[in-house]
């Protein structure tokens, strides 16, 4: 998708670009990397981040053929500006069946969402880890898994066990992520690099 860069944005990349050098990085990983970095101001993750290179130029072709995004939080979904997203955490079957179940909120969502979205649908998770740990537990056969959540309960462990798993996926290592990176992270891939 070609967008235009407002000025503002292309400085903060030149910014970005004076302090980390990701250039060894295949263009859509380095994309991915860049714009979490840029959301989040936060250096750290050019070391923290575990990116599947395969995985998010295959992902971005099917996103471009139309594959559904489906995200845990409407947050995640707010920050994702060129697609529209399922989501189910408000979905009242989603509560419904978290209640019968004994499971979050967040599974419960991811149930509900895959059984409308259906196979190569790309995942975002940033808030979630039990979200990410359903779609794990659910093999829901995706075109990518983007598991960013954040927090200390739970959040690096649900990572480890995405990395573990397997599947197509961007990850880090740490317990920080959150909405706003794990949008980034959907969007570069919508978008395509920031020209130098």
């Amino acid at each position: 998708m070609d967008r235009r860069v407002h000025p503002i944005e292309a400085e903060s990349f030149a910014i970005l670009r004076s302090r980390v050098d990701l250039s060894a990085m295949p263009p859509l990983s380095r994309a991915v990397a860049e714009r979490i970095i840029h959301s989040s101001a936060d250096l750290d993750y050019a070391s923290d981040l575990v990116i599947d290179d395969t995985a998010v130029k295959d992902a971005a072709g099917r996103l471009e053929d139309g594959a559904p995004v489906v995200t845990d939080v409407g947050m995640v979904a707010a920050g994702i500006t060129a697609r529209s997203c399922v989501c189910h955490i408000t979905d009242p079957r989603a509560e419904r069946l978290a209640r019968t179940a004994g499971i979050t909120r967040s599974a419960a969502a991811v149930r509900s969402a895959y059984s409308e979205v259906g196979p190569g649908a790309v995942w975002v998770v940033g808030c979630a880890p039990t979200a990410l740990t359903e779609i794990i537990a659910r093999q829901v056969e995706p075109a990518l898994v983007i598991g960013l959540p954040v927090g200390f309960v739970g959040a690096a462990e649900s990572k480890a066990e995405l990395r573990a798993s397997g599947l197509p996926q961007v990850s880090n290592v740490s317990e920080k992520g959150g909405s706003a990176v794990a949008a980034a992270a959907l969007n570069a891939l919508l978008y395509g690099p920031v020209p130098e």
